[in-house]
């Protein structure tokens, strides 16, 4: 069974004080009073302002005016975010806002070192189906952790066990109001329209959908730990740069998994399936002196540097 959002919050442990991501959305909104009646005077509050919507500076005065009742402080950031080429404006925009988030909190209030987001259960299997229909691996299908460390801060999704019509009811009960974005209808978006056709038919057919979803992706998150172990000590040993005869001596699946590893880690940037198979198959080749490597990785190119490979940005 889902929890509720009482649950959740039980489960929850921020440090004191900390803050609540706040778009004035019904899933942040949600939070931000639950945290706040839970926790008074510790909550504090930032809202991103987008400047995408002609709706923006309405959003903004609605979160000003809760969180004056609520007494929680907020600190309101405006992030307008290109992209590069090859990134998605989705993506561009979420790395933006959480950069303006971690920059509002450690400006504003350096004793915080918590931020609470309000991605919920139905968000988690929106993440999940998506990774599956782009065929992802393990780190796909893990969708979106419950805890993480990233720019200095700890960051948490304390409902990714709640239902987000369960989050609706209990603010419609407390006669509480929430800005209805209205790009959250638009269904040139993959995300909506799964939220609009395929979640309703699994709620019918597979009542339980939520659970065994999260499940589910808890089981590919732990495997994925453990891979990422693994290829930690394969890269040990094959060093950093990886060497080309180090690699050879590990299977191709390993080979793989390290190479991720090593650019992932050192490099930011994540290879195509296309790109790792066209790899593995020139570190394979890679028999004589004489046998040069270039290839596009990511966002620039991994070549052969004497013994070893070397990954330089485009």
């Amino acid at each position: 069974m889902a929890q509720t959002l009482e649950q959740a919050l039980a489960d929850f442990s921020p440090g004191l004080p900390f803050a609540v991501a706040f778009s004035g959305g019904a899933d942040s909104t949600a939070l931000l009073l639950a945290c706040a009646q839970r926790w008074p005077g510790q909550v504090r509050a930032v809202h991103i302002h987008h400047g995408l919507q002609d709706e923006a500076d309405d959003f903004e005065r609605h979160c000003q005016d809760l969180c004056q009742a609520l007494n929680v402080p907020l600190a309101v950031r405006r992030v307008q975010a290109g992209h590069a080429p090859g990134q998605s404006p989705e993506d561009a925009a979420r790395k933006a806002r959480y950069q303006a988030l971690a920059e509002a909190v450690q400006t504003e209030w350096p004793e915080v070192h918590d931020i609470a987001l309000a991605q919920h259960a139905d968000d988690q299997v929106e993440t999940l189906l998506i990774a599956l229909s782009r065929g992802a691996g393990l780190p796909g299908l893990a969708s979106m952790p419950a805890h993480w460390q990233r720019l200095g801060l700890s960051w948490h999704r304390p409902l990714l066990g709640v239902a987000g019509a369960a989050l609706r009811e209990g603010l419609k009960a407390q006669g509480q109001s929430w800005i209805e974005d209205p790009t959250n209808v638009e269904e040139r978006y993959t995300r909506n329209r799964i939220r609009a056709h395929i979640l309703p038919a699994l709620a019918q057919t597979l009542p339980a959908f939520r659970d065994t979803f999260a499940r589910s992706a808890a089981h590919a998150a732990q495997a994925q730990e453990v891979l990422n172990e693994v290829a930690a000590q394969d890269l040990a040993h094959t060093g950093v740069p990886p060497r080309i005869l180090a690699l050879q001596q590990l299977s191709r699946a390993r080979q793989a998994l390290v190479l991720r590893h090593w650019l992932l880690h050192h490099h930011a940037t994540t290879p195509s399936a296309a790109q790792l198979n066209e790899l593995l198959d020139q570190v394979a080749a890679c028999l004589t002196r004489g046998h040069r490597l270039h290839l596009k990785v990511g966002q620039g190119f991994v070549r052969r540097e004497g013994a070893s490979l070397a990954w330089h940005p485009a």
